[in-house]
């Protein structure tokens, strides 16, 4: 499969937006499209991330990252998270997911951000697999804590 990787435009959101529905659905979410489509539109319109997507030569998108930028106080540099990384079951195994993230890494550098971050469930073993193949290093010192917020929040 011929795959190129590049920034979400305007005119992918309704493509990126039926994907991040799916992602939020391997998550235990409820689908929801509109929740999907305005949340990443949001994003997109006011730059608080950066989406790529992985196309195929149809242009028919088959997975995205996002990118949230941030910071490492500790380092006092600019860091990425990348919080989200899904890929279609239908593609999954043919290197859709390790051509995002290298992407995600050479925008990363490219940008002058020290590190990038990201957590997983704990039982996603393939996607550990595929982070610990590429040079991720799990965390072994820090716990990561939640904590819900606000009366709308059941947890």
């Amino acid at each position: 499969m011929n795959i190129s990787v590049r920034q979400m435009q305007i005119s992918d959101l309704e493509q990126v937006a039926i994907l991040f529905d799916l992602y939020r659905q391997f998550y235990q979410q409820q689908p929801n499209l509109d929740v999907a489509r305005k949340f990443i539109q949001a994003r997109f319109i006011n730059q608080e991330s950066c989406i790529l997507v992985a196309e195929t030569s149809e242009k028919k998108l088959v997975g995205f990252c996002q990118l949230y930028p941030s910071f490492c106080s500790v380092e006092a540099k600019p860091i990425y998270t990348l919080y989200d990384l899904f890929v279609l079951p239908n593609v999954r195994k043919q290197g859709v997911g390790k051509l995002l993230l290298q992407a995600a890494e050479s925008k990363a550098v490219s940008e002058g951000k020290s590190r990038m971050d990201l957590t997983t469930a704990t039982d996603n073993k393939t996607a550990q697999s595929l982070y610990e193949s590429l040079g991720w290093i799990r965390d072994t010192v820090f716990f990561t804590y939640n904590r819900w917020v606000g009366s709308d929040n059941k947890r």
